[in-house]
This record gives C-alpha cells, sequence and structure tokens, in this order.
C-alpha cells in the first residue's frame, strides 16, 4: 500500500493525519510506504519513480484542504486532485482511496468527481486497515467503516457510503516517526498534534461535525503526552494543536495539561490552541501555562451580541474580555478570530466587534471577512432559504453556472454594501493589531497564510510558533 500527501500549501504543514493512518497500517501487520509530495521539489517525478519501483493494490491519499477557505483568492485544490488521481492511473493500476479531514466534508461528491475508487470519510486509522483487508477477501466493503464505493463495480454509477468512520474510542500510534517533522520544522515553523476529535457545539457554519464527528472522542492524556516526547525527541519543542477546541471538554484538557506537567515537558515545550471562548477559567489558564502553552487563537466570530446569536455561539462579550484578561495574567498571547459578514452582519454589528475588541486588548485579532458555505451546516440552509443562490446578492464566488458548494463559495452581508472589506478596513483604522481584510482583488492584508511572503521569510530567519504569533511579531 502506498500512501501519499498531496498538500503542497506552504508554509507545510506536517501531515499529521497521514502519519497516524500509516503508523496504524504498520503496527496492524499491512505494508505501507509513503510519498510526500510537499517537501518534493519534483512532484511528478517522484510519483512516477515511486509507482514504477512497486506494484502497489492500493494507492491512498490524502487531501486535507479543499480550498484555501479565503474569498479575495477563493482557490481550489480540485483540479490538482483530479490530475494527480489521473496521473495514477496512467502509470498503476492500484485501486485509488482518498481521505482526510477536507474531504470528508464533501466525500461522495470528490470520490465522483476526482475519479477515485473509494473514499473514507472520518477516521482512517481502522477504516484503511480494514479495506486493504477487505481487497484481500478477508472482510466485506460493507464492513469497513465510513467508506464510499460502488457495490456494482468500477462500471457502475451508484456509490454506496458506510456510516462516518468515527469510533467511540480514540487512540493513535504516538510514535511519530513516517514522515520527517524535523524538515517540516525547519520550513513550516509549528508542529502538529491531538488530543481528541470531533466537536459537540453546533456553530452555524462550522463543518468540523461534520468532518470528524458531533461528539468528542478523547485521547487518553498519557498517549498525548507520549507523542509530544516523541517529537521533543526529533528535535521539535514548538507544537499546536489540532484540535477543533481544545477546552471541550474541559475536564480532558485539564487532564492533557496535568500529565504534561507531570512529566515536565511545560519547561520543554512550547505550544498553541484553538479554544472556545467558554468554557475557559482560571484553573485551566494556569494548567495550560503550567504545561508549556504560549498562545490562546480564540474562536470568537463577533463581540456583538446580534451576531452571536446568528452564529449560534454561547459566549458573549464579557467572555471575551474575561478571557483576554486571563490570558494577560498569565503572560499568554492571545488573538481572537472574527468572522464577519455573516447572515445579519451590519455596519453597525461590525462596528461594534471591532470597538469591543479593542478594549479587551488581545494581542491581535483575525477580521476575516466572508463566511465559507459548507453543505449540511445551519448556515448553508439559512441562505438557501433566502432564495436561489445564483441570485442571492450576499453570494461571492470565482466560477459561473449552478452555485456548486465544493468550489470556494462564500457569503457576505449585502448590508455592507458593495465595497465590504473597505467597510471593515475604514472600522478597524489602522489599529495594528488586527489583521484586515484583505481586498476582493489583488489587496493585501488578512491573515491568509498560503503563500504568505512574509510567514515564509520570517520562518526561514528563524521564526517559531503559531503563524499568527509570528505575523503579529512583524
Amino acid at each position: 500500500m502506498l500512501l501519499i500527501n498531496t498538500n503542497r500549501m506552504t508554509p507545510p504543514i506536517a501531515p499529521i493525519g497521514l502519519e497516524y493512518v500509516a503508523s496504524a497500517a504498520r503496527a496492524a501487520g499491512i505494508s505501507a510506504d509513503v510519498l510526500d509530495l510537499c517537501l518534493s521539489d519534483a512532484p511528478a517525478v517522484a510519483l512516477g519513480d515511486c509507482l514504477s519501483c512497486s506494484s502497489y493494490r492500493l494507492v491512498g491519499l490524502s487531501f486535507r484542504n479543499v480550498d484555501d477557505c479565503f474569498w479575495p483568492s477563493a482557490r481550489s485544490f480540485m483540479d490538482e486532485l483530479r490530475a494527480l488521481v489521473a496521473d495514477i492511473r496512467r502509470l498503476s493500476d492500484a485501486k485509488i482511496v482518498l481521505g482526510g479531514v477536507g474531504f470528508s466534508i464533501f466525500a461522495r461528491q470528490i470520490v465522483r468527481e476526482a475519479g477515485a475508487d473509494f473514499g473514507i470519510r472520518g477516521d482512517g486509522e481502522q477504516a484503511l486497515v480494514a479495506l486493504r483487508r477487505a481487497l484481500d477477501g478477508k472482510g466485506r466493503l460493507a464492513e469497513v467503516p465510513g467508506l464510499i464505493y460502488r457495490p456494482g463495480g468500477d462500471d457502475a454509477e451508484k456509490y454506496v457510503e458506510n456510516p462516518p468512520a468515527w469510533p467511540g474510542d480514540l487512540s493513535v500510534p504516538t510514535g511519530r516517526d513516517v514522515f520527517d517533522n524535523a524538515a517540516y520544522f525547519r520550513l513550516g515553523g509549528q508542529i502538529g498534534f491531538e488530543t481528541k476529535r470531533g466537536c459537540p457545539r453546533q456553530c452555524t457554519y462550522c463543518a468540523d461535525p461534520l468532518a470528524k464527528g458531533p461528539r468528542p472522542r478523547l485521547r487518553p492524556p498519557v498517549e498525548v503526552a507520549d507523542e509530544v516526547e516523541a517529537l521533543l525527541s526529533q528535535g521539535v519543542d514548538v507544537l499546536h494543536t489540532c484540535d477543533c477546541e481544545f477546552n471541550l471538554p474541559h475536564e480532558h484538557a485539564l487532564a492533557v495539561c496535568r500529565e504534561m506537567v507531570r512529566r515536565g515537558l511545560g519547561t520543554k515545550v512550547r505550544w498553541y490552541a484553538y479554544l472556545a471562548v467558554t468554557p475557559f477559567d482560571a484553573e485551566l489558564a494556569d494548567a495550560m501555562a503550567g504545561a508549556g502553552c504560549v498562545g490562546i487563537n480564540f474562536t470568537g466570530d463577533s463581540a456583538s451580541a446580534a451576531m452571536l446569536e446568528s452564529y449560534n455561539q454561547p459566549h458573549r462579550a464579557e467572555d471575551l474580555r474575561r478571557s483576554m484578561d486571563l490570558c494577560r495574567e498569565r503572560g499568554i498571547a492571545s488573538m481572537v478570530d472574527l468572522l464577519l459578514g455573516g447572515p445579519g452582519e451590519t455596519p453597525e454589528t461590525a462596528r461594534e466587534s471591532i470597538e469591543q475588541l479593542r478594549q479587551f486588548s488581545p494581542d491581535c485579532v483575525g477580521a476575516a471577512l466572508g463566511l465559507r458555505i459548507y453543505p449540511g451546516t445551519a448556515a448553508a440552509r439559512q441562505i438557501a432559504a433566502m432564495g436561489p443562490m445564483e441570485v442571492n446578492s450576499g453570494i461571492r464566488r470565482r466560477y459561473k453556472g449552478r452555485v456548486d458548494l465544493l468550489a470556494p463559495t462564500f457569503y457576505i452581508s449585502p448590508d455592507l454594501g458593495d465595497e465590504p472589506a473597505r467597510v471593515i478596513r475604514d472600522l478597524i483604522a489602522g489599529d495594528e493589531r488586527f489583521f484586515p481584510p484583505a481586498e476582493e482583488v489583488g489587496g493585501g492584508g488578512d491573515h491568509n497564510y498560503n503563500d504568505n511572503s512574509a510567514l515564509a521569510d520570517a520562518i526561514a530567519a528563524g521564526a517559531r510558533g503559531a503563524y499568527w504569533d509570528i505575523l503579529r511579531r512583524l
């Protein structure tokens, strides 16, 4: 079996999910080679060399990002995936299976459009092993968790989708010895790790529950600490959790921090996390600081009560202020991500959010403009209820014809006018703590990390940390 990392975004992000999957396959006694196209200077040549050297029966492609999730560029990665699948078809008779977080949001559609044989929606560690065994006649495709396939064979048009691969217990290999994490650390400035998967929140716009499941599946804290130690042994001492929200649930976050403190890791690593604004209290802030956390990116979305209700967020502006205070008192850098332009946003609600954040004084604020619409979310249903998307003045896209949510499709409230980025930038009024939204055509600003030359230069010069923390220091 060959597993391929297809993500070539820069700065490069170490393929944590594919590393877990490859390690699990090997632990199950399945031969699993890896091809990392991200670190290859000539990916087409590397692919040809790899497939010419071995006769693989199954090739797995990790599709982490469907697009860059950034309205001004709205760059889709589907064309690259289609081309890669076509190249593999030309070079090999192997069956092709797709997986990954981005893939899982659009699983069946991507399998069909990319021309793959299979897809796995959800966790790949157990599912890929089950698929490989089924292809060897040691199981049935109908029993492979999360599998998308055609029961009638390659010529059949009908796809079947098994229930998502979201096992109740989450335990993944901790060795982190499949990919060159030290190289990614030199080139990318941080390495990811997970403490859990799944999110119980019901934020109207968010696809995480669709990709990772609606209930938290928790890793044993001992296992998380083992993984951190494994990365430290490779010289990697700056990390970032890949959890949707590290503090959900609160008690598990505390347990992870306490295990890291027990092992003395808090003095050896620096790490960053995404957090929901609530629950976050002094006990957790102390535990995180003691465990080595140096930066928190809060999913703030807004400081306007009307917009927080629109996004179905349980926190309020006062909770944001309290979180900033807790971080400041412990020397933890804080960022708040605003999501501006959703249904109901007006210049007044945007002004309220920006003015409140000025008062709360986080270290930086991401003023992202434009809500990426994902199928199956409450926001997608709300926007569809406004009428045909093709004529909805709030829809922003770079393609013509029927609205297809697999292609980058965004919503920006028409109440912000014809130049919404300019409205937000005027409200920010040059406050350097804010990453302002880019102009719609060719403008700078915002904190889009893909192909960000300033960020890449800083990392090359030795900067390490969360990308927002590096950029705000610039």
